[in-house]
């Protein structure tokens, strides 16, 4: 398995992170928070990442949920976090063994394959008022003021009351449930020749501006993909500063893209 990865910011500055094993990748989006949490997103995100790989390494063929409630726990001992009182990240995994590609999704990044793009939609599908408030702001000219900071920290909140709640969405925290919750699939090696794991940080934008050439994409160097991380940073930067041709909750989300070629 060929993997090539970029970030916009740096792995260190960042709350996206991606992790690899010879036979894996792992894409992590640290949740930015608007209202307190005991460590930051990029530390929690950081963590981990750190406790995936090493439970991949020890238990290569483990099933993904396993692996990943195991993480959780690992890393909310190692922080010191509670449930309900945790940073937050997504996770999408990639994983090929024997012939068969395992793919694990938990939160909104996204693996793109030949033929579909997997990402779990559950918190989006909430459709909160804050969420739908600050976007028609954005779109309208509202631009990044305190009205847009006030509708971010009522989203969080309410995001919070059903983060790891049957009826709400589920997403990396300090409760291993919330692993065994998490979206898995499985295809056939020869099915998934090549493959693009994003945050949304960088697919909605790559998406936005027509950067969608993913078999191509999923072929780039490492250089190449931070060159078309650029590109989106750059036409945030220009083009869309205030948000109003793409409504997001900050002018540059932190992204990151691993482009990944599997062998039959």
């Amino acid at each position: 398995m060929r993997v090539a990865t970029a970030q916009l910011p740096p792995i260190e500055d960042s709350d996206d992170k991606i992790f690899t094993t010879p036979n894996a990748v792992i894409v992590l989006d640290g949740a930015s928070a608007f209202v307190p949490v005991p460590v930051p997103a990029s530390t929690y995100a950081d963590e981990l990442g750190r406790q995936i790989v090493a439970c991949l390494t020890e238990q290569p063929d483990a099933e993904l949920q396993g692996v990943l409630a195991e993480a959780i726990a690992l890393t909310a001992k190692a922080l010191e976090l509670e449930p309900g009182r945790s940073p937050s990240s997504t996770v999408t995994m990639l994983r090929q063994t024997n012939g068969v590609v395992d793919l694990l999704s938990l939160g909104d990044s996204v693996a793109i394959l030949p033929d579909e793009v997997l990402t779990d939609e559950r918190m989006d599908e909430l459709d909160l008022a804050p969420r739908r408030q600050y976007r028609q702001r954005l779109a309208e000219g509202g631009g990044y003021d305190e009205a847009h900071r006030a509708l971010l920290r009522q989203l969080q909140t309410q995001q919070g009351e059903r983060r790891n709640r049957p009826g709400g969405f589920w997403i990396a925290e300090a409760s291993p449930e919330a692993a065994h919750h998490a979206l898995v699939e499985h295809r056939p090696v020869s099915a998934v020749p090549w493959a693009v794991l994003a945050t949304d940080g960088a697919y909605n934008t790559m998406t936005h501006v027509g950067l969608t050439d993913w078999e191509r994409i999923a072929g780039a160097s490492s250089d190449e993909l931070a060159r078309i991380l650029d590109r989106c940073q750059q036409w945030e930067r220009d083009k869309d500063p205030h948000a109003r041709k793409l409504p997001r909750a900050k002018r540059h989300d932190d992204k990151a893209i691993a482009a990944v070629q599997l062998s039959p």
